[in-house]
């Protein structure tokens, strides 16, 4: 029995030595992978923690964009909305330039016409040049319309009414530039009323105050004429030889030369 139990013994211890030595190895073993797991672990929190905060940045990193798209497109909004604002407004401007233009032309154009009217006017009651058998002058619109008016009287034969009107014209417009020719159609009338004494008083007075005129021939050779109707042949032979030694080159006096010839 001694034996048998040392022989147990013997061949126990080893036996347990053994179960130590693997326990501990186990022992060792686990102890391993639980440092490894915990490595693992912690590698992957870091991981996770990495990640969250990753995916954390590049969530804040969107929304500032989306933040600044969302700001650039108000401004883009804003600055089109001020682009607009402004082309309205210059639009608006323009129309306002272009209406006051309008309207300075248009007030321009009335001023013009309103000048124009009253120069119009003024100009009826001024003086203006008028040309009258050869010689120019000024004179007033009623006394060149009055002329015109007399002369017409004239050449519609109407030789009674004409010696009125001509009067009268002399009498109103004594120092009228259509005197000589006033005077010259007034003793034609006359003349042709057989009115010589005044006719011929008329003609001399042409000679007298306008012995320039270009009528001043024609009013000699006329006088000479109411001479020769009132029978005063010397007087009319007279005037003849005035008429010839003062306008020689005149058209009257060929007629003056004829008369002249008969006469002796």
């Amino acid at each position: 029995m001694r034996l048998l139990s040392m022989h147990f013994v013997t061949r126990t211890v080893p036996l347990a030595l053994l179960l130590c030595l693997c326990a501990g190895q186990a022992s060792a073993g686990l102890f391993d992978d639980e440092e490894a797991r915990r490595a693992i672990l912690d590698l992957r929190q870091k991981i996770e923690t990495l990640r969250t905060e990753s995916d954390q940045k590049l969530a804040d990193e969107a929304r500032r964009n989306a933040e600044d798209s969302t700001q650039l497109r108000r401004s883009l909004v804003e600055l089109q909305n001020q682009l607009e604002a402004n082309r309205a407004e210059s639009a608006k401007l323009r129309g306002q330039v272009e209406q006051l233009a309008r309207d300075l032309a248009d007030s321009q154009r009335k001023q013009k016409d309103a000048t124009q009217a009253f120069d119009d006017r003024l100009r009826k009651f001024e003086p203006s040049k008028v040309m009258v058998d050869g010689r120019e002058f000024l004179a007033e619109p009623a006394e060149k319309r009055d002329f015109e008016a007399a002369l017409a009287v004239f050449r519609k034969g109407d030789f009674s009414n004409a010696q009125v009107v001509f009067l009268d014209f002399l009498n109103r417009y004594t120092g009228s530039g259509y005197r000589p020719s006033a005077l010259f159609w007034l003793g034609s009338a006359q003349y042709a009323q057989k009115d010589y004494k005044d006719a011929q008083a008329n003609f001399r007075a042409l000679v007298q105050q306008a012995s320039d005129h270009v009528r001043a021939p024609e009013a000699l050779l006329a006088l000479a004429n109411c001479q020769l109707e009132l029978k005063e042949n010397k007087a009319a032979k007279k005037t003849l030889e005035e008429l010839l030694s003062s306008y020689p080159a005149s058209e009257a006096a060929g007629a003056a030369k004829d008369r002249l010839s008969r006469l002796k």
